[in-house]
């Protein structure tokens, strides 16, 4: 039996004094504690994370499963929080939430799984860099500065920071060459006390990285789906939520934004997912090669694996380790987006460990701080004015992109994590399982999404609008047309059903061909064709503007007396709705033979 009164509990020892599931109560922290801090189960090398202090035992939660721990086991308080390792080394690699290197244990590993207690150096202590310094000694240094770069991969140049709250006046740099993470760097003198630095950083998971300011958005993050760039956007530093029931999408989506959206990097986080996906994406990733750099995707992408087997209790920690990452990047001035996949198996994991608290439960058995837990992850979001300067002394910005899915159970959005992420979030991306079921992909209900975030980028899409003389209208009122014409099909679903659809207005019958060519020719996208998986903006703009041109001609050819059926013929229809298949981003010439076609038949029809 461990003995309290033993000499070494007067430093950092305790002992299990019970064990409920994942949680232990420890005794003998209770005085030296702090929230947050890691302690170990020194037998099993067992990691838990304090959430509780009373005065005679402190709660913990532990990352591992506890089966064969004991009443009385050691343990020993680390006196410090679980805080990510941040140096040249996390792009193209697989962490799980405590950010163990998955590939060095994969290599290591006899039995082919992740062994309890086992611990790895995040990132390789041996592998050289080749690192540039671009101060010199004795200039003044504030933190956030760039003082040296190294080319981590060929997408991501990583650019060596100094760390927060630290100034002075750079004593020392080290010369061009190749060092070790862990190698002496830089010095700086603050008064009389002098520090020393290497590339290698820590930075505790539950605390926010500082920065100067942040601003309101003003780019959109351009993912290559049309339905979210042109009717629910997203802009960089924005949050974003994406619920569906099973089988309408999800992780495709994630998937697809991971492949083709324009952030600089991506912080792909599996949240209790199971396995065989995560294990799917992370072959998808290193197979699919980049056009533009001839590289695989792989090397813009670090991945955070938390997969269904593991302990929930470990959950919460790989959303904030992948988003503490994302912050790191941020700071040296890049676009980052998070992708989240799940939030629901997070909240999940709440509702566990609450019950197994013991705590009063709100709706549906999920804890009453619930709200506060997800404000806390999204909140992390933004575009910002960072902490310093780059080396020429300019202004750095940065952005932090979050995305996360939901899994509502059979599809409820009324249900408390859907609910309540939706109070939080600024895009709302609704997966609806009637569009998956009819083969409409991507399945976003243009009924039940949103974004708020189209009037402070319409600015940026105005400055790169292409210019036709017969349809003169931006991407804003292009969005606001679509979603008229939408909502008026809508609002004809019951005409239709008492009168059927021959009966109605030439006008109204017009509505309805136009609102079948939005869903068949732009919102639907086949993520699997080598044209269509992807669309840039000039194509976007092009094909949605050759639609509403065709409404506006049409409109016009009704008002001077034209029936609806003799406007439109059916070649020129079926062009337009290929051209999502047919032709390609860099071939705009073609959507303009095909816009000065159609002009070309309604001057003929309107003789």
């Amino acid at each position: 039996m461990f003995n309290q009164n033993d000499s070494k509990n007067k430093t950092n020892r305790g002992y299990i004094s019970a064990i409920i599931g994942s949680l232990i109560k420890v005794k003998g922290l209770e005085s030296q504690a702090r929230l947050h801090d890691l302690i170990k189960i020194i037998k099993y090398n067992i990691l838990g994370e304090v959430i509780q202090i009373y005065s005679d035992h402190v709660t913990v939660q532990c990352f591992e499963d506890t089966t064969n721990v004991k009443l009385y086991d050691s343990v020993i308080s680390l006196n410090e929080p679980l805080s990510m390792e941040l140096a040249p080394g996390l792009l193209s690699n697989v962490f799980d939430g405590l950010q163990r290197p998955l590939g060095r244990v994969f290599e290591d590993a006899l039995s082919g799984r992740l062994e309890r207690g086992i611990q790895y150096p995040s990132i390789s202590r041996n592998k050289k860099w080749h690192f540039i310094p671009l101060r010199k000694p004795n200039d003044k240094v504030e933190n956030g500065d760039i003082i040296g770069i190294v080319q981590e991969t060929s997408y991501i140049e990583h650019r060596i920071m100094v760390p927060p709250y630290i100034s002075g006046i750079l004593s020392f740099i080290a010369n061009e060459g190749n060092y070790k993470i862990t190698d002496e760097i830089f010095r700086i003198k603050e008064k009389d006390e002098e520090k020393t630095f290497a590339m290698l950083q820590k930075w505790p998971i539950t605390k926010r990285r500082p920065y100067n300011k942040k601003f309101n958005p003003i780019e959109p993050l351009i993912t290559g789906i049309r339905t979210i760039d042109l009717l629910f956007p997203i802009a960089k530093g924005g949050t974003t939520a994406i619920p569906g029931g099973f089988g309408t999408g999800k992780t495709v989506i994630q998937q697809m934004l991971a492949k083709w959206c324009n952030a600089d990097l991506i912080v792909y986080i599996g949240c209790g997912e199971p396995g065989n996906e995560i294990a799917n994406i992370m072959k998808e990733f290193s197979e699919i090669i980049d056009s533009e750099r001839g590289r695989t995707l792989s090397e813009r992408i670090i991945l955070i694996a938390n997969t269904s087997n593991m302990p929930v209790s470990a959950r919460e920690a790989s959303l904030f380790s992948g988003v503490t990452i994302a912050e790191y990047y941020r700071d040296m001035g890049y676009d980052v987006v998070v992708l989240a996949d799940s939030i629901s198996r997070w909240a999940e994991s709440l509702r566990e460990i609450s019950g197994l608290l013991e705590e009063m439960p709100a709706e549906e058995g999920y804890p009453a701080y619930l709200p506060s837990k997800l404000s806390s992850f999204y909140e992390r979001a933004g575009f910002i004015k960072t902490l310093g300067n780059d080396q020429e002394g300019n202004e750095k910005v940065g952005s932090l992109t979050i995305i996360g899915t939901i899994s509502p159970p059979a599809g409820d959005f009324s249900e408390p994590v859907t609910s309540t992420t939706k109070r939080l979030v600024q895009t709302f991306w609704a997966l609806d399982s009637k569009l998956a079921y009819l083969k409409h992909y991507p399945a976003i209900n243009w009924q039940n999404s949103y974004s708020n975030y189209p009037q402070f980028i319409a600015e940026w899409w105005y400055k790169r609008d292409i210019e036709w003389p017969e349809i003169d209208i931006e991407w804003l009122e292009c969005q606001k047309l679509v979603n008229e014409i939408l909502s008026q099909e809508k609002s004809l679903e019951h005409v239709i059903q008492l009168a059927g659809d021959k009966n109605l207005l030439e006008d109204q019958q017009l509505t309805l061909f136009i609102a079948k060519m939005i869903k068949n020719g732009f919102l639907i996208q086949n993520a699997y064709d080598e044209i269509d998986n992807h669309t840039n903006i000039t194509k976007l703009l092009g094909l949605i503007k050759i639609i509403l041109l065709l409404y506006k001609e049409g409109k016009n050819l009704i008002e001077k007396g034209k029936l609806f059926d003799e406007i439109f013929d059916q070649d020129l229809t079926t062009s337009i709705l290929r051209i999502r298949q047919m032709i390609p981003n860099d071939e705009f010439q073609q959507l303009e033979e095909i816009k000065n076609k159609l002009i070309q038949r309604i001057r003929i029809k309107s003789i």
